[in-house]
């Protein structure tokens, strides 16, 4: 494990007088993570903030209706990423509800159109005969300047409802919905393009039944919220409360075994039992294998996945998408070796790294770089921006992943500034980015980024850190503990899930499945023996029987051959100093 500075989150130091009906121990978590009221750890749907706030969404709704209303053809464009593939989904089956016939969707693909609506996309749809008189964009849109004015060009109206940043200048779209648009007083600015479609639909569905133009009772669009949960952790935006809400009523449905086939299904095929998820299964366990399409081939099979009807359709696509997230981890491996040969072949120790560092190598995969450079990322703690060859090779596309303290799309904007011509186009997030350069530009991109980087932070931001929540207590060692924990989520980024740190005497441990240390833990101020483990250290570990150890872990509860009883998951362990 890459050593890491431990760091125990601060308490208020006036902490709120409120949560008294709750353990002292949560009131200590939430008020770590600065909730203020019990209002914030309210997750009923009353309490989503409302989608009138929204900048366009009035003009937005206009327009949509006319076009149901009038049997004209629509079209949802999507995005080829988890967000992406749950938006389109949400998009498709709302507006199937609100009366919608003449409905399609269409996903960019990553290899031969890039992200979001280009002119290229209409051109082909020009092409098949397919153009519709009203195209949507969901979880995109915002940067799409050219493919909008093709559309319009092409007699298209363009509503484009997206959550990303927004540059200087907006697309000329007839109507945009996005809670980061310049001028926009909707609070939660952290919802996923899949949150936006969900509020759009809402917003419709108020509109329509107000004018008496929904055929029978209004819509319950509840039922949808399992795909919007998926969407927002898979797409890792920060859970503020609106966020939590929609996460936690999502998770709720799939619990009670309500949510869509495909979602059940995807969870079937990970071995994974729908009645006892948390956000973190859709994160680790849905999320990549949805992604995998997108990835590797093309995000409609993940979408279809999504959008069958019966269990059998269901599972036969979900098996599909397992076997591809089966191959991406295959890819990804190799890659991975690859960017080890890399930086060794740097000759450079750990402060001899650059402080941005760019990987660049013509045989890695499109589909797969994001996830190599957060994997890098972990190992080097600086950010990393991994690159694959695009358009024969004239050109490369990477994928950024930054670290705490560095907003990457800032970085990538500074740098655009300081040297004109060399990003083709970029775009992001705080942590996430995506960019295009010339492939003989690779070099002076490389040094441009390490001197951006090394411009906006100090050296103390490449220490790797770890934040807990600070010693258990003896009394709070119980099965009871991990199994508050779980149901006081959902948990997630920028709300994360309690993990705690301690001294522990190592009774035994033994490397079990090649890569995963088996621990059996007593605290070193007495109570239980527990057992632990922590998951890919390798078999290189060191003998922590000798020294003792600190272990950073979340209590977790454990079924082997029918008996449930508390495991410590280790999230970092090192010996005891002196």
């Amino acid at each position: 494990m890459t050593p890491r500075k431990i760091i125990r989150r601060p308490l208020p130091e006036h902490p709120a007088d409120w949560g008294h009906s709750l353990p002292p121990l949560l009131r200590r978590l939430y008020q770590a993570r600065g909730v203020q009221s019990e209002v914030e750890l309210d997750y009923t749907l009353k309490q989503l903030a409302s989608p009138f706030d929204l900048r366009g969404i009035d003009r937005a709704v206009e327009l949509i209706a006319e076009a149901i209303q009038q049997g004209q053809r629509i079209l949802i464009l999507g995005d080829f990423d988890a967000d992406g593939a749950t938006s389109t989904a949400v998009a498709i089956l709302g507006l199937q509800m609100m009366g919608a016939r003449h409905l399609d969707f269409r996903v960019p693909s990553r290899f031969s159109d890039g992200y979001g609506l280009t002119p290229g996309i209409i051109d082909r749809l020009r092409e098949e005969g397919a153009l519709p008189d009203l195209l949507i964009t969901v979880d995109n849109g915002i940067s799409a300047i050219e493919g909008v004015e093709a559309a319009r060009h092409h007699g298209m109206r363009v509503v484009v409802t997206d959550h990303h940043l927004p540059g200087e200048t907006l697309p000329p779209a007839d109507a945009i919905v996005n809670p980061n648009q310049h001028g926009c007083p909707f609070l939660s600015k952290n919802a996923a393009g899949v949150g936006v479609m969900f509020y759009v639909l809402t917003a419709l569905r108020r509109f329509m039944s107000d004018r008496g133009l929904l055929q029978g009772p209004p819509p319950n669009l509840g039922c949808l919220l399992d795909l919007v949960a998926l969407g927002t952790v898979a797409d890792v935006v920060p859970l503020d409360q609106n966020n939590r809400i929609f996460v936690e009523q999502g998770l709720r449905r799939i619990r009670q075994g309500e949510a869509r086939p495909g979602i059940l299904a995807l969870l079937e095929v990970a071995g994974r039992e729908y009645s006892q998820i948390s956000a973190t299964d859709l994160g680790f366990v849905v999320g990549p294998r949805l992604n995998a399409a997108g990835r590797l081939d093309d995000m409609s099979l993940g979408i279809a996945c999504l959008l069958a009807d019966t269990p059998v359709e269901a599972r036969r696509l979900a098996t599909e998408l397992d076997q591809m997230n089966r191959e991406r981890r295959t890819i990804e491996t190799g890659m991975k070796e690859q960017a080890q040969d890399l930086l060794a072949s740097l000759s450079l120790d750990r402060e001899g790294l650059p402080w941005g560092l760019a990987l660049f190598d013509p045989d890695w995969h499109q589909g797969v770089i994001g996830i190599l450079a957060a994997r890098i990322r972990e190992q080097t703690h600086r950010p990393v921006i991994a690159f694959a060859p695009d358009d024969g090779g004239k050109l490369i596309k990477g994928s950024a992943r930054s670290i705490p303290g560095l907003h990457i799309r800032d970085v990538l904007a500074s740098l655009d500034a300081r040297n004109p011509g060399l990003l083709q186009k970029f775009g992001g997030h705080a942590m996430a980015a995506g960019m295009t350069i010339a492939a003989d530009a690779f070099q002076q991109f490389a040094e441009a980024f390490d001197a951006t980087v090394r411009s906006t932070i100090t050296e103390d931001a490449l220490e790797a850190t770890i934040t807990t929540d600070g010693p258990l207590g003896l009394d709070e060692l119980t099965l009871d503990t991990a199994y508050t924990l779980k149901r006081s989520g959902p948990w997630g980024q920028h709300f994360p899930e309690p993990v705690f740190d301690g001294e522990f005497e190592v009774i035994n441990q033994r490397i079990v499945g090649e890569r995963h240390l088996k621990l059996v833990l007593r605290p070193r101020n007495g109570g239980d023996i527990l057992d632990g483990i922590a998951f890919n250290t390798g078999a290189e570990v060191p003998d922590f029987t000798v020294t003792g150890a600190r272990v950073v872990y979340k209590p977790d509860a454990n079924t082997f051959r029918g008996r449930t009883q508390l495991q410590l998951l280790v999230d970092y362990i090192e010996p005891v100093q002196g």
